[in-house]
């Protein structure tokens, strides 16, 4: 995995496209990773080798490293396993699992207004106040692109009305970052290594957050991490989180996330599915989004 290919990567870790006919968890039996993976050959799990073998030259095209897992077995690696990179915008999906324990813990809602939990949400720049917009701003809107915040990660603009378009920022994610921080009171790197990592074991050898590169280090006394980018992780971490949720927030018995959660993630967001672009660069994006995840639920990707 390169920094160019991280959500690649992600997406051969969670979406087992090349499944095949035989697996464990067909034959009842669920295989979690202890400190390391059980590994099998493609064979044994029913794997097109040379489906594999393309996946990982496709993947080696940009350097770095990778793993392919099945069913919670690895068939696959390449590359320094260990080696932590720079993610880019898959720390959007990662970050989104605290919002998943704040929204479990009852301390947010998904359609609660956004100012609730950080009153100065949106601001700077000032201007942002005279749209009128700000107090519209719930922290789906933040969730799933459509709350109106310019691309960069810093103290962006707002362009248009929450909930009427979709556009992908970095801007909006980071809001949610400090709405998850505060309502929870705790850096959100603090809250998920005691909720999520180290449960299913990731250590900080395994990732980290940056410190913020576009805003004040800190609210209050809390540490800001960011949503919009900002994680550094190997694949071995990456492929534990992708496994978490494929297994709909259960670890070995126990659920760390809901299941609502994860439904909700993994699905079209149907407040924004039928929205327009802001810019149209990507795609019919708004159907293929669900809260700071890409899907592929309607089957567009026919090979899924």
């Amino acid at each position: 995995m390169s920094a160019s290919f991280p959500n690649m990567i992600w997406w051969l870790t969670t979406a087992c496209f090349l499944c095949g006919l035989r697996c464990p968890e067909a034959a009842g039996q669920v295989v979690y990773p202890e400190s390391e993976w059980v590994q099998a050959q493609p064979r044994e799990l029913g794997l097109n080798l040379k489906d594999l073998e393309r996946a990982r030259e496709y993947a080696m095209s940009a350097g770095g490293s990778g793993m392919i897992t099945r069913s919670g077995v690895v068939v696959k690696r390449w590359g320094d396993q260990r080696r932590k990179y720079d993610l880019k915008s898959t720390s959007k999906s990662i970050g989104v699992t605290a919002l998943g324990l704040a929204i479990d813990d009852g301390k947010i809602g998904l359609d609660d207004q956004a100012r609730l939990h950080q009153p100065e949400l949106g601001v700077p720049p000032a201007e942002n106040m005279n749209a009128g917009w700000i107090d519209q701003i719930s922290i789906r809107d933040l969730a799933n692109q459509s709350a109106g915040f310019e691309k960069p990660g810093g103290y962006g603009k707002l362009l248009f009305q929450p909930g009427s378009r979709w556009h992908y920022s970095d801007g909006g994610p980071n809001w949610l970052a400090e709405c998850v921080t505060l309502a929870m009171g705790k850096d959100i790197e603090t809250l998920m290594f005691e909720r999520v990592l180290r449960p299913i074991g990731i250590t900080p050898d395994d990732l980290h957050w940056r410190t913020h590169q576009y805003r004040p280090a800190k609210i209050g006394t809390l540490r800001r991490c960011e949503f919009g980018s900002g994680v550094h992780a190997n694949v071995d971490a990456m492929a534990r989180i992708g496994l978490l949720y494929l297994r709909r927030g259960n670890w070995k018995g126990k659920q760390i996330l809901s299941e609502s959660f994860v439904d909700s993630v993994s699905h079209p967001e149907p407040a924004i599915s039928d929205l327009d672009e802001w810019v149209e660069e990507h795609g019919d994006a708004s159907s293929h989004y669900g809260l700071l995840w890409w899907n592929n639920a309607d089957g567009t990707l026919k090979e899924i």
